[in-house]
């Protein structure tokens, strides 16, 4: 069975590689046909801490990391997540 993609925003990075991802879809109200915007939370990893909030991600299911996270962030604003990448901007700023 393939693992289900899905595309949202980052609305937390105050965990420890950990992000909050928002996910919004469109669904049709039955009797008024008219489009609601529905939205979930979800809890995904980030082993390096890239994400920040804000950013556009995509994320992929997983086996359980913890209690409540079971996703894995695999790209970051189009571009794909490199396992073990580090922050450009902080590591600059830190040499």
């Amino acid at each position: 069975m393939p693992k289900r993609v899905l595309t949202g925003r980052v609305t937390s990075d105050k965990m420890d590689k950990t992000v909050t991802v928002s996910v919004d879809r469109r669904i049709m109200h039955p009797l008024y046909k008219k489009f609601i915007r529905r939205s979930k939370k979800y809890a995904a990893h980030d082993e390096a801490n890239t994400c920040q909030i804000g950013d556009s991600v995509r994320i992929e299911e997983c086996r359980p990391i913890s209690k409540r996270k079971t996703w894995l962030v695999v790209e970051r604003n189009g571009h794909p997540m490199a396992p073990g990448q580090a922050k450009p901007a902080a590591q600059a700023a830190q040499a």
